[in-house]
């Protein structure tokens, strides 16, 4: 398929766009220090949203949902009306790493949501400011709206839904993680270190060049198309650590200009505590 409004922009595009009074810039950089990285500095206009309090509802049992489980709806449409989204904003969202983790989540929540004019930054903080984009600490202040959301329309996956296809023939499920946790030889974050069984290997780090962008959409769709060979997207589930990066991966073949398969937002996090 085609996306009519392509999920990234560039930053010569964005600098163009700058001063356009739909574009809401947001920063979804996320970490200890996110926030006051964000306070010291951050692209010229962008709000700040927040991964663990606003992008998911973490809960105090990660066997219920992994370490990011989305937010309910009602949840979301806070955050969005607190940043000032409209039904006709041009959303464009950045992090500082490069667009592989917060921006893409986001990217998907509000893809999920219904919203069309939304976009990740190729190459996040580092890449605006290579171009010159405006960067300042000024505080931003916006207009809140009501943004009414009604579900999540792009396809999700459960983990019994995962493990109930993961060995068939049919069905793909990628994990995008590093492939040493995926071979567990090392797990930094949750308690076993592994894969689920039947999974396959592609790190979200080959989506993108050795200068951390995002590589052609003509070369991401001969990547996918060879891994998906036929199989279709609704029998393809998608899934990382805890259902963050595992976005970025979904923005690529949504790049690739193919259908966006199912996320498995669980993802390890959550596999690892019930089903080992």
């Amino acid at each position: 398929m085609t996306h009519p409004f392509s999920p990234l922009i560039q930053p010569q595009e964005l600098l163009e766009l700058q001063h356009s009074k739909n574009l809401i810039l947001v920063d979804a950089s996320n970490g200890k220090d996110a926030y006051a990285n964000y306070q010291r500095q951050h692209l010229d206009k962008a709000l700040f949203v927040d991964l663990n309090t606003e992008l998911a509802d973490i809960k105090e049992d990660v066997t219920d949902g992994g370490r990011h489980p989305l937010p309910t709806i009602e949840q979301f449409s806070k955050t969005l009306s607190r940043l000032g989204i409209s039904k006709e904003s041009h959303v464009v969202v950045y992090d500082d790493k490069m667009g592989a983790n917060a921006a893409a989540r986001f990217w998907w929540m509000l893809k999920a949501v219904g919203h069309e004019k939304v976009q990740v930054l190729d190459g996040g903080f580092q890449e605006a400011e290579r171009v010159g984009f405006p960067i300042n600490s000024k505080v931003v202040s916006t207009t809140p709206t009501t943004y009414f959301i009604e579900d999540w329309k792009l396809p999700l996956a459960t983990m019994d839904e995962v493990e109930a296809v993961v060995q068939d023939t049919h069905h793909i499920v990628i994990d995008v993680r590093d492939s040493e946790r995926y071979r567990g030889e090392k797990e930094p974050i949750d308690l076993i270190a592994g894969h689920i069984p039947g999974a396959i290997n592609i790190p979200f780090t080959e989506n993108l060049t050795k200068n951390g962008v995002f590589l052609s959409s003509e070369k991401l769709k001969e990547k996918y198309l060879n891994v998906f060979n036929s199989i279709s997207s609704d029998k393809i589930i998608v899934h990382c650590g805890s259902g963050v990066t595992a976005c970025h991966t979904l923005l690529a073949i949504a790049t690739a200009g193919l259908d966006i398969p199912k996320l498995y937002v669980g993802s390890w996090s959550e596999w690892s505590r019930n089903k080992m």
